[in-house]
Order: C-alpha cells, then sequence, then structure tokens
C-alpha cells in the first residue's frame, strides 16, 4: 500500500490501511490516520494531523508554513479531520501564534486549487468550489456551500447552509441559511432549496425568512432589527443561532 517512490520521514506516524502513490512526500512531525488515500505527488509537511477515511489527490500541500510575514516558526499544526475528499492542488496551511492551528473539519469537499490560509477553520459537510481562496482566521460554519473562485478577505466568517454565488468577494460576514452574491456582493434571500434538502420545516423555513425581512427590509438598524426579531419571532435553535452571529459579527454582516 506504500509505494517504495514515496519519502516517508522515519518519525512520522501512520495508520493503518493507508495508501501512499509514488513521489509523495511525509515530513516529520506528520500523524496520518487509518485508511486515507495519499495520490502521486501529495506533499504532507511538518505539524500536519490527518485522521481517518480522507482521499487527497495529487498536487495537495497540507502543512505548508504559513503566508504571513509575522510567523517566527512557533509550532503549530495543520489538522484534517475523517472522510474528507481533498482535491488536486488544494493548499491548507499551518496555524500561527494567533490560533495554533488551521482546521479542517469532517465530511468535507475541497476542490481543486482551494487555499486554507493559516489559522482557518472549515467546519463539517462543506463543499468549496475550484479556486477558491480561504484568507487567514476566516470561519467557515457547518454545511455551507461555497462557490467556485470565491475571495474571502481575513477573519470573516460564512454561516451554516449558506450558498455563496461563484466568483464572490467578500470582507464582511455572510449570515446563516442564506444565499449570497452579485456584485457587489448582497443578500439574495433565504437558502430555502438547501433548508428543504436537510429536513427544515415549513414553519421553521418561515421564520427563518421573516427573520431577514426585518433584518434586510424593515429599514431598522442592526440592533433595532434584533431586538424586532428576538420579540415577534418564536425562539429556536436556529433563530438564536442568526441573532448569536449578527450579534458577534465584528466585521458586520453584508447587506
Amino acid at each position: 500500500m506504500i509505494s517504495p517512490l514515496a519519502y516517508i520521514h522515519p518519525e512520522a506516524i501512520i495508520g493503518e490501511n493507508v495508501e501512499i502513490a509514488p513521489f509523495v512526500y511525509i515530513d516529520k512531525n506528520v500523524v496520518i490516520g487509518d485508511n486515507n488515500k495519499i495520490m502521486s505527488n501529495v506533499s504532507i509537511l511538518y505539524g500536519a494531523r490527518i485522521g481517518n477515511g480522507n482521499t487527497i489527490f495529487p498536487g495537495a500541500v497540507i502543512g505548508a508554513v504559513p503566508q504571513d510575514l509575522k510567523f517566527q516558526g512557533e509550532e503549530t499544526t495543520a489538522e484534517i479531520g475523517d472522510n474528507n475528499t481533498i482535491r488536486e492542488n488544494v493548499t491548507v496551511n499551518r496555524g500561527t501564534a494567533a490560533k495554533g492551528k488551521t482546521v479542517v473539519g469532517s465530511n468535507n469537499l475541497l476542490m481543486e486549487g482551494v487555499h486554507v490560509a493559516h489559522d482557518a477553520i472549515v467546519g463539517n459537510r462543506c463543499i468549496i468550489g475550484n479556486s477558491t481562496k480561504m484568507a487567514g482566521e476566516i470561519i467557515i460554519d457547518d454545511n455551507a456551500i461555497v462557490s467556485a473562485a470565491v475571495l474571502m478577505h481575513q477573519f470573516c466568517r460564512v454561516g451554516s447552509y449558506v450558498m455563496l454565488q461563484g466568483g464572490s468577494r467578500f470582507s464582511k460576514d455572510i449570515p446563516p441559511y442564506i444565499i449570497a452574491g452579485r456584485d457587489p456582493i448582497a443578500y439574495c434571500g433565504i437558502n430555502i432549496v438547501g433548508l428543504r434538502r436537510h429536513g427544515f420545516s415549513n414553519e421553521l423555513i418561515e421564520n427563518i425568512h421573516n427573520v431577514y425581512r426585518i433584518i434586510y427590509q424593515s429599514g431598522l438598524n442592526v440592533s433595532e432589527a434584533l431586538e424586532k426579531v428576538k420579540n415577534e419571532i418564536p425562539s429556536s435553535p436556529e433563530i438564536e443561532y442568526i441573532i448569536e452571529f449578527v450579534q458577534n459579527s465584528k466585521r458586520g454582516i453584508i447587506r
């Protein structure tokens, strides 16, 4: 299962049933779990931590040092969860002193040419389209769909169940459950199809829709809109998540 043409540092830890193709490079201080498939010309560098059941396509680089001039060689990691598909030429950089690690969760699809910068956090069950570039310390919550060639500014956050239009670029946060697109980027409605596919009830979808009617169409500022939401929309974990997301947004939400 391990090609003699691969280089594996003797201090690297490799789990069971791992397939490693020719010309793979695995550095020291690397831990790889079970049942992974690592195709040719993949580089897994110092500080990488890879879970179980991942498939990593040719040319991917996991654990390269951050593209951050403040990085001073501190001990940091790039952590990949379980059952991810990481396509050709994806790059996942190590963390910096800011957070200490870059994290990609489980059951994600990162398409060709995706870049995950230092200290970024990608949740679970996300789809990230070809050539999307994530700057440092971004956060993508679970079940988000980010289309191709999206540019994410440093420190931005994308909420769960978001659908982001291809070619978008943004420097503010994208609240959960919505579709975002156009140029400049803007709120385009809630992700009704995605929510129905994930089993959201019609009542809950209507409540989410009403929240965003208040936030985006009432003419109120954000604080006033959130107070109106709290007073008028039945509480649920999903509604509380929206409120928390908007209240805690440091960069502000897209309009």
